[in-house]
Protein backbone atom coordinates (compact mmCIF):
# COMPACT_ATOMS: atom_id res chain seq x y z
CA UNK A 1 0.00 0.00 0.00
CA UNK A 2 1.41 3.58 -0.75
CA UNK A 3 0.88 6.64 0.82
CA UNK A 4 0.83 4.64 4.30
CA UNK A 5 2.93 3.71 7.48
CA UNK A 6 3.37 0.64 9.03
CA UNK A 7 4.28 -0.63 12.28
CA UNK A 8 5.93 -4.55 12.46
CA UNK A 9 7.56 -6.32 15.23
CA UNK A 10 10.00 -8.85 15.59
CA UNK A 11 8.08 -10.86 18.23
CA UNK A 12 11.08 -13.19 19.41
CA UNK A 13 13.62 -10.79 19.09
CA UNK A 14 11.28 -7.35 20.59
CA UNK A 15 12.96 -5.10 18.54
CA UNK A 16 9.60 -3.16 16.93
CA UNK A 17 9.56 -0.44 13.13
CA UNK A 18 8.14 1.59 10.95
CA UNK A 19 7.94 1.41 7.37
CA UNK A 20 6.71 4.47 5.33
CA UNK A 21 6.26 4.81 1.31
CA UNK A 22 4.73 8.09 0.08
CA UNK A 23 4.35 9.10 -3.24
CA UNK A 24 0.95 10.88 -4.15
CA UNK A 25 0.79 12.92 -1.16
CA UNK A 26 4.41 13.91 -1.42
CA UNK A 27 4.24 14.79 -5.09
CA UNK A 28 1.06 17.15 -4.68
CA UNK A 29 3.05 18.79 -1.11
CA UNK A 30 5.95 19.76 -3.98
CA UNK A 31 3.46 20.36 -6.88
CA UNK A 32 4.89 23.64 -8.64
CA UNK A 33 7.88 24.38 -6.14
CA UNK A 34 10.54 23.88 -8.31
CA UNK A 35 12.92 22.56 -5.24
CA UNK A 36 16.10 21.49 -6.05
CA UNK A 37 16.97 17.51 -5.46
CA UNK A 38 19.30 18.05 -2.56
CA UNK A 39 16.39 20.77 -1.10
CA UNK A 40 13.79 18.00 -2.11
CA UNK A 41 15.73 15.02 -0.65
CA UNK A 42 16.40 16.94 3.19
CA UNK A 43 12.58 18.00 2.47
CA UNK A 44 11.17 14.62 2.35
CA UNK A 45 14.01 13.21 4.89
CA UNK A 46 12.20 15.75 7.45
CA UNK A 47 8.33 14.67 6.11
CA UNK A 48 9.30 11.03 6.49
CA UNK A 49 10.46 11.63 10.61
CA UNK A 50 7.44 14.04 10.94
CA UNK A 51 5.36 11.32 10.02
CA UNK A 52 6.70 8.33 12.31
CA UNK A 53 6.56 10.55 15.23
CA UNK A 54 2.76 11.39 14.42
CA UNK A 55 2.09 8.13 13.88
CA UNK A 56 3.11 7.52 17.64
CA UNK A 57 1.17 9.91 19.17
CA UNK A 58 -1.73 8.73 21.53
CA UNK A 59 -4.10 11.98 21.74
CA UNK A 60 -5.55 14.30 19.00
CA UNK A 61 -2.74 16.75 17.96
CA UNK A 62 -0.24 16.82 15.58
CA UNK A 63 3.73 16.97 15.28
CA UNK A 64 5.76 19.75 13.28
CA UNK A 65 9.41 20.05 12.43
CA UNK A 66 10.76 23.41 11.71
CA UNK A 67 14.17 24.29 10.92
CA UNK A 68 15.00 28.37 11.14
CA UNK A 69 18.24 29.88 10.30
CA UNK A 70 20.76 32.12 8.11
CA UNK A 71 21.27 29.52 5.68
CA UNK A 72 20.16 29.69 1.92
CA UNK A 73 17.55 27.81 3.22
CA UNK A 74 16.46 29.66 5.59
CA UNK A 75 12.76 28.03 6.45
CA UNK A 76 11.29 24.64 6.15
CA UNK A 77 7.85 23.57 8.15
CA UNK A 78 6.69 19.73 7.89
CA UNK A 79 3.54 19.00 9.74
CA UNK A 80 1.53 16.05 10.27
CA UNK A 81 -1.62 15.41 12.31
CA UNK A 82 -2.57 12.33 14.32
CA UNK A 83 -4.48 11.13 11.64
CA UNK A 84 -1.76 11.12 9.34
CA UNK A 85 -2.62 14.61 7.34
CA UNK A 86 0.47 16.16 6.15
CA UNK A 87 1.82 19.82 4.24
CA UNK A 88 4.68 21.62 4.45
CA UNK A 89 7.37 23.86 2.22
CA UNK A 90 10.97 25.20 2.19
CA UNK A 91 11.58 28.41 1.43
CA UNK A 92 15.12 30.09 0.37
CA UNK A 93 16.46 33.54 0.45
CA UNK A 94 19.05 33.24 -2.24
CA UNK A 95 19.10 30.88 -5.83
CA UNK A 96 20.70 26.94 -5.22
CA UNK A 97 23.36 26.08 -7.25
CA UNK A 98 25.71 23.94 -5.84
CA UNK A 99 24.48 23.18 -2.43
CA UNK A 100 24.19 19.56 -1.54
CA UNK A 101 25.08 18.58 2.44
CA UNK A 102 22.69 19.50 5.07
CA UNK A 103 25.21 22.37 6.46
CA UNK A 104 25.51 23.81 3.03
CA UNK A 105 21.90 24.29 2.70
CA UNK A 106 20.77 25.20 5.99
CA UNK A 107 23.51 26.69 7.82
CA UNK A 108 23.53 27.15 11.70
CA UNK A 109 19.54 26.50 11.29
CA UNK A 110 18.47 23.83 14.13
CA UNK A 111 16.02 21.24 14.01
CA UNK A 112 12.91 22.23 16.37
CA UNK A 113 10.22 19.50 17.40
CA UNK A 114 6.69 20.76 18.42
CA UNK A 115 4.56 17.78 19.78
CA UNK A 116 0.69 19.30 20.05
CA UNK A 117 -1.93 17.49 22.31
CA UNK A 118 -5.07 19.32 20.85
CA UNK A 119 -7.13 17.76 23.62
CA UNK A 120 -5.09 19.67 26.97
CA UNK A 121 -4.14 22.29 24.93
CA UNK A 122 -0.21 20.85 26.00
CA UNK A 123 2.85 21.78 23.52
CA UNK A 124 6.07 20.11 24.19
CA UNK A 125 8.63 21.54 22.12
CA UNK A 126 12.58 20.38 21.75
CA UNK A 127 15.92 20.73 20.04
CA UNK A 128 17.27 18.03 17.63
CA UNK A 129 21.15 18.01 18.05
CA UNK A 130 22.50 18.66 14.19
CA UNK A 131 24.74 15.12 13.87
CA UNK A 132 26.90 13.86 11.20
CA UNK A 133 25.10 16.06 8.19
CA UNK A 134 22.75 13.88 8.29
CA UNK A 135 18.40 14.37 9.14
CA UNK A 136 18.53 9.98 10.12
CA UNK A 137 21.77 10.28 12.23
CA UNK A 138 20.25 13.47 14.09
CA UNK A 139 16.80 12.15 14.98
CA UNK A 140 18.45 8.31 15.56
CA UNK A 141 20.40 10.58 18.54
CA UNK A 142 17.62 12.65 19.31
CA UNK A 143 15.12 8.99 19.09
CA UNK A 144 17.45 7.10 21.49
CA UNK A 145 17.88 9.87 23.92
CA UNK A 146 14.06 11.31 24.65
CA UNK A 147 12.36 7.50 24.07
CA UNK A 148 15.23 5.96 26.25
CA UNK A 149 15.52 3.05 23.32
CA UNK A 150 18.57 2.67 20.56
CA UNK A 151 16.77 3.79 17.19
CA UNK A 152 18.53 3.40 13.79
CA UNK A 153 16.45 5.27 10.66
CA UNK A 154 17.33 4.30 6.98
CA UNK A 155 15.70 6.87 4.54
CA UNK A 156 15.33 7.99 0.97
CA UNK A 157 13.18 11.34 -0.69
CA UNK A 158 13.17 12.33 -4.61
CA UNK A 159 10.56 14.09 -6.37
CA UNK A 160 8.86 10.65 -6.76
CA UNK A 161 8.04 9.26 -3.09
CA UNK A 162 9.24 9.13 0.09
CA UNK A 163 10.81 6.21 1.18
CA UNK A 164 11.86 5.39 5.22
CA UNK A 165 12.56 2.53 7.80
CA UNK A 166 13.04 2.96 11.77
CA UNK A 167 13.96 0.10 13.98
CA UNK A 168 13.86 0.24 17.66
CA UNK A 169 15.23 -1.75 20.61
CA UNK A 170 13.60 -2.37 23.61
CA UNK A 171 14.69 -2.66 26.99
CA UNK A 172 14.53 -6.69 26.82
CA UNK A 173 16.43 -7.08 23.13
CA UNK A 174 19.14 -8.25 24.62
CA UNK A 175 17.82 -11.19 27.14
CA UNK A 176 15.24 -12.21 23.91
CA UNK A 177 18.69 -12.17 21.79
CA UNK A 178 21.82 -11.03 22.93
CA UNK A 179 23.15 -10.86 18.94
CA UNK A 180 19.19 -9.91 18.02
CA UNK A 181 19.66 -6.29 17.61
CA UNK A 182 23.04 -6.26 15.33
CA UNK A 183 21.55 -8.92 13.21
CA UNK A 184 18.35 -6.91 12.50
CA UNK A 185 20.50 -4.02 12.32
CA UNK A 186 22.62 -5.34 9.61
CA UNK A 187 20.21 -6.75 7.56
CA UNK A 188 18.08 -3.31 7.19
CA UNK A 189 21.62 -1.84 6.40
CA UNK A 190 21.88 -3.74 3.03
CA UNK A 191 18.61 -1.28 1.77
CA UNK A 192 19.09 0.73 -1.06
CA UNK A 193 17.54 4.39 -1.49
CA UNK A 194 15.41 2.97 -4.84
CA UNK A 195 13.90 0.13 -2.52
CA UNK A 196 12.87 2.36 0.31
CA UNK A 197 11.20 4.66 -2.46
CA UNK A 198 9.55 1.85 -4.32
CA UNK A 199 8.95 -1.24 -2.20
CA UNK A 200 5.91 -1.78 0.08
CA UNK A 201 6.13 -2.70 3.25
CA UNK A 202 5.52 -6.39 2.85
CA UNK A 203 7.78 -6.55 -0.37
CA UNK A 204 10.71 -4.53 1.45
CA UNK A 205 10.53 -6.75 4.69
CA UNK A 206 10.41 -9.91 2.69
CA UNK A 207 13.47 -9.23 0.81
CA UNK A 208 15.12 -8.07 3.95
CA UNK A 209 14.38 -10.04 6.84
CA UNK A 210 13.21 -13.55 5.14
CA UNK A 211 14.36 -15.34 7.47
CA UNK A 212 13.17 -13.90 10.50
CA UNK A 213 9.81 -13.57 11.51
CA UNK A 214 7.98 -10.17 11.79
CA UNK A 215 4.67 -9.41 12.13
CA UNK A 216 2.78 -6.39 10.10
CA UNK A 217 0.44 -4.29 11.60
CA UNK A 218 -2.16 -2.34 9.90
CA UNK A 219 -1.41 0.51 7.74
CA UNK A 220 -1.94 4.08 8.13
CA UNK A 221 -2.82 5.85 5.31
CA UNK A 222 -1.27 9.51 4.73
CA UNK A 223 -2.91 12.45 2.99
CA UNK A 224 -1.78 15.53 1.61
CA UNK A 225 -4.21 18.04 3.15
CA UNK A 226 -4.15 22.04 2.86
CA UNK A 227 -7.69 23.54 2.23
CA UNK A 228 -8.31 27.16 1.59
CA UNK A 229 -9.26 28.63 4.18
CA UNK A 230 -10.74 31.95 3.00
CA UNK A 231 -11.82 32.75 7.00
CA UNK A 232 -8.20 33.48 8.30
CA UNK A 233 -7.52 35.72 5.21
CA UNK A 234 -10.87 37.60 6.40
CA UNK A 235 -10.10 37.77 9.79
CA UNK A 236 -6.77 38.74 9.45
CA UNK A 237 -8.00 42.16 7.38
CA UNK A 238 -10.78 42.48 9.64
CA UNK A 239 -7.87 42.91 12.48
CA UNK A 240 -6.09 45.17 10.07
CA UNK A 241 -8.92 47.36 10.02
CA UNK A 242 -10.86 49.11 7.02
CA UNK A 243 -8.68 52.07 6.46
CA UNK A 244 -5.70 50.15 6.05
CA UNK A 245 -7.46 47.47 4.07
CA UNK A 246 -8.67 50.10 2.13
CA UNK A 247 -5.79 51.58 1.41
CA UNK A 248 -4.22 48.89 0.19
CA UNK A 249 -6.94 48.17 -1.96
CA UNK A 250 -6.61 51.40 -3.94
CA UNK A 251 -2.81 50.87 -4.23
CA UNK A 252 -2.70 47.51 -5.97
CA UNK A 253 -6.41 46.93 -7.36
CA UNK A 254 -7.00 43.82 -5.18
CA UNK A 255 -5.46 42.61 -2.02
CA UNK A 256 -3.53 39.38 -2.82
CA UNK A 257 -2.94 37.11 0.18
CA UNK A 258 -0.61 34.00 -0.64
CA UNK A 259 -0.71 30.70 1.66
CA UNK A 260 3.33 29.69 1.20
CA UNK A 261 2.72 26.48 3.33
CA UNK A 262 -0.18 25.50 1.08
CA UNK A 263 1.21 27.31 -2.01
CA UNK A 264 -2.48 29.39 -3.02
CA UNK A 265 -3.01 32.94 -3.51
CA UNK A 266 -6.64 33.87 -2.00
CA UNK A 267 -7.85 37.03 -4.20
CA UNK A 268 -10.06 40.00 -2.82
CA UNK A 269 -11.37 43.04 -4.94
CA UNK A 270 -13.24 45.68 -3.90
CA UNK A 271 -17.01 44.25 -3.83
CA UNK A 272 -15.40 41.84 -1.63
CA UNK A 273 -14.05 44.18 0.77
CA UNK A 274 -17.07 46.11 0.71
CA UNK A 275 -19.04 43.02 1.89
CA UNK A 276 -16.39 41.79 4.46
CA UNK A 277 -16.85 45.34 6.03
CA UNK A 278 -20.04 45.98 5.94
CA UNK A 279 -20.80 42.80 7.59
CA UNK A 280 -18.24 43.52 9.82
CA UNK A 281 -19.98 46.92 10.83
CA UNK A 282 -23.66 45.94 10.96
CA UNK A 283 -22.40 43.19 13.54
CA UNK A 284 -20.76 46.64 15.29
CA UNK A 285 -23.99 48.46 15.57
CA UNK A 286 -26.15 45.91 16.59
CA UNK A 287 -24.22 44.79 19.22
Amino acid sequence: MHDAVQRFLFKHLNIRGQHLQIDQAWQKMIEDRHYTPPLTRVLGELTAITVMLANGLKHPGKVTLQVQGKGPVNLLVVEATHDLKIRGVAKTNATLTTETTLDELLGNGQILVTLENTQTNHIFQSYVPREADSIAESFETFLSQSEQQPSKLWLAASKDGIGGVMIQKMPTTDAQDEDGWDRIYSLTDTVRDDELIQLDAQTLLHRLFHEETVELFEAQSIEYECPQDRSRVEEMLLSLGEEEARKILEEQGEIVVHNEICNYHIRLNQDDIDRLFATENTATTQS
